[in-house]
């Protein structure tokens, strides 16, 4: 179980703290729900109690994994060629997961395929969801302001994708001579 104070992530929408511990009455049954400040846009989230082990609330990450994360956004994209909505439903299933490094696995694709194709409109807030839950929880497990992490994040983001590019440009070069 939790405790005030913990920081932990919440599938769908990033780290947080559990800053308090409040009953509420609603459709006439009280319940215990836990009160989760984000660290990135200041929202505050009510979780059930009794609904914490079926959501799938978990601890941070150790600052340790920081690097795994940092090297899976580095690593070559898969550019998934089936039409979008596929991609989405899948992208969706790895976020809804939690685990920071299937979300950074999402990061990295659709990062590398708006620079290649384009992303749809579901796909381009997908990308900024999908970024926002990384950097919340790394900026709970290093004690970092969010916005100067996601600042540090889009700068490994950006110039590995550039590399990409410019890799994939001289490898389109090399089979034209």
């Amino acid at each position: 179980m939790f405790n005030l104070g913990d920081k932990v992530v919440y599938p769908m929408h990033g780290a947080g703290i559990i800053e308090s511990v409040e009953s509420k009455e609603i459709l006439g049954e009280t319940k215990n729900y836990f009160v989760l400040k984000m660290p990135i846009g200041e929202m505050k989230l009510m979780i059930p109690v009794d609904n914490v082990n079926n959501i799938g609330i978990r601890c941070i990450i150790e600052e340790e994994a920081i690097d795994e994360v940092i090297a899976i956004l580095k690593q070559g994209a898969m550019l998934n060629d089936s039409n979008w909505n596929k991609r989405y439903r899948d992208n969706m299933l790895k976020m809804k997961t939690g685990d920071i490094f299937a979300v950074a696995q999402v990061v990295r694709d659709l990062t590398y395929r708006d620079r290649e194709k384009g992303l749809s409109t579901g796909e381009k807030k997908m990308l900024v969801s999908a970024k926002q839950m990384i950097c919340s929880e790394i900026a709970l497990a290093t004690n970092q302001d969010g916005n100067r992490v996601l600042e540090y994040l889009d700068s490994i983001i950006n110039e590995e994708t550039n590399i990409k590019a410019e890799e994939a440009e001289e490898a389109e070069e090399a089979k034209k001579e």
